[in-house]
């Protein structure tokens, strides 16, 4: 048998086999754990992706329903404008519909301008907004209604302005027709005279009279005639005379009242005296009474007797000279 220095072949190599298979081992493992930990790395970003996907709509998701808000209350601020402007009489003493909006209007502006406002708080300015419009329907309905009883009083406010304006004209008609009428009667109740006299006297000393034409004996001329009138009313009236003398000049009597007279159609004009008397409708009144002077002229004495601004009656009478015996 030959002997040899060379090993044996397979005991000599079992342990580098062995070596090898574990290193083997080792790398699977460690590539196994690489992979699972590539695996959740991208498991965990792909569910922060996702995570901050869902955040990035629900704020989109928020501000829309902000903005969407903000939009149905501009609206509502607009209507309420157009309500409140068609009817200034609200503008008076506000009625408890209207303080009821101005309160859901404050309280919905607080809720959009508060930037840290939660969705509920979101969802309670929501009804509040569906609330604000059925409130500005119902105020709607008001400024109709009072709309329509403002036309009904302007209406009845124009009809009576022309009822008004017809009352006047009617007034003034009736006027002016009372005013023709209390001239016409005023007119119609002027005396008429009749019967005019003019007599010259002579007082005697022993108290007798006699008629005579001569002037220098003339101590009084005696005015008479009788006045009537249908529609004039019992009770005083006045008859003013002027007595004109020869050389023009109105008589004064010292003893009577004179004075200036408006007449209707002749201006004004001295009187010498005013004779006031007492008369019953329906009647005939003799009126007399004596002008007076201190020497009678020679020639025409004019005697003219004025009622109501009228010349109801006037008569002429002549003096002469008187010869010796008068």
């Amino acid at each position: 048998m030959t002997n040899t220095n060379y090993p044996s072949a397979t005991p000599q190599n079992e342990p580098p086999r062995q070596n090898k298979s574990n290193k083997g081992l080792l790398i699977g493992v460690l590539v196994a754990a690489l992979l699972g930990t590539w695996g959740y790395l991208l498991w965990d970003k792909n569910k922060s992706g996702e995570q901050i996907q869902a955040a990035n709509v629900q704020g989109e998701s928020y501000m829309t329903q902000r903005d969407s808000l903000k939009l149905m209350y501009d609206e509502a601020e607009v209507r309420l404008d157009s309500i409140t402007g068609a009817n200034n009489n609200l503008q008076g003493d506000k009625s408890e519909l209207q303080k009821q909006i101005e309160s859901n209007r404050n309280e919905i502006k607080r809720i959009l301008n508060d930037k840290n406002a939660t969705a509920a708080d979101l969802k309670k300015a929501q009804g509040m907004i569906a609330n604000l419009n059925t409130q500005l329907a119902s105020l709607e309905q008001e400024v109709a209604r009072l709309t329509g009883e403002n036309q009904e009083l302007t209406a009845n406010n124009t009809q009576l302005s022309t009822e008004k304006v017809v009352l006047e004209q009617n007034l003034q008609t009736s006027a002016s027709e009372k005013e023709a009428l209390a001239s016409t009667v005023d007119v119609g109740s002027t005396f008429s005279a009749a019967n005019f006299s003019i007599t010259p006297v002579n007082e005697k000393k022993n108290g007798k009279e006699k008629t005579t034409s001569t002037a220098k004996r003339v101590d009084k001329m005696v005015v008479a005639f009788d006045v009537e009138n249908r529609i004039a009313r019992s009770g005083p009236a006045d008859m003013y005379i002027i007595v004109t003398a020869p050389d023009g000049q109105v008589v004064s009597d010292p003893s009577l009242q004179s004075a200036t007279l408006t007449t209707r159609t002749d201006g004004d004009k001295p009187y010498t005296t005013k004779v006031p008397i007492d008369y019953e409708q329906g009647t005939r009144k003799n009126v007399s009474f004596p002008i007076r002077q201190e020497d009678f002229q020679r020639g025409d004495y004019k005697i003219e007797i004025y009622h109501n601004g009228f010349k109801i009656g006037e008569g002429v009478r002549t003096l002469k000279k008187g010869g010796l015996f008068g």
